[in-house]
């Protein structure tokens, strides 16, 4: 069974401050398509901590979903932090979502989510807000299964 981990970066959430339904929104998503989360965690917007989390569970599931940190804002570091561990950067995912995100919002454009690698684990960094992971992982969610398999060094030839 593919297992995922999914991050929720949110100082007032990690703080009790509020109530997380971004990464419950995510985990119902990836349920659909047969993922267990494995490991659920709310963390503060901290470049060390949310780094040591991707380090770790890298090396413990097939995908690490990311939610919140991907704006302007001056504690917004997600998409940094993810560029610093992963081995192999896939724009196509994050172009995926944006383009979802645009059909809705011009605001889309402001996300500077990423998607990539690290050794065998794939890593999707999503928006916050429960309605942007929805729109956003699920523009594409029918291809994290295939992109798990390809990263696990499946000879399968994708299907055209």
């Amino acid at each position: 069974m593919t297992r995922a981990a999914i991050l929720t970066l949110s100082d007032k959430g990690s703080a009790g401050l509020r109530a997380d339904e971004s990464g419950p929104a995510a985990r119902e998503m990836l349920a659909s398509i047969g993922i267990e989360t494995a490991v659920y965690e709310v963390i503060p917007d901290e470049k060390e901590i949310l780094r040591g989390k991707l380090l770790k569970y890298s090396g413990e599931v097939d995908l690490i979903v990311t939610n919140g940190g991907t704006g302007l804002s001056p504690r917004d570091i997600t998409p940094e932090t993810t560029l610093e561990v992963i081995d192999k950067e896939i724009p196509g995912i994050a172009e995926a979502m944006r383009l979802e995100g645009l059909k809705k919002t011009k605001m889309a454009m402001l996300s500077r989510g990423v998607a990539g690698t690290r050794g065998q684990c794939l890593i999707i960094n999503l928006p916050g807000s429960p309605k942007a992971v929805r729109e956003s992982l699920g523009a594409v969610l029918e291809a994290v299964p295939h992109a798990i398999e390809k990263i696990k060094g499946s000879a399968r030839e994708c299907a055209r």
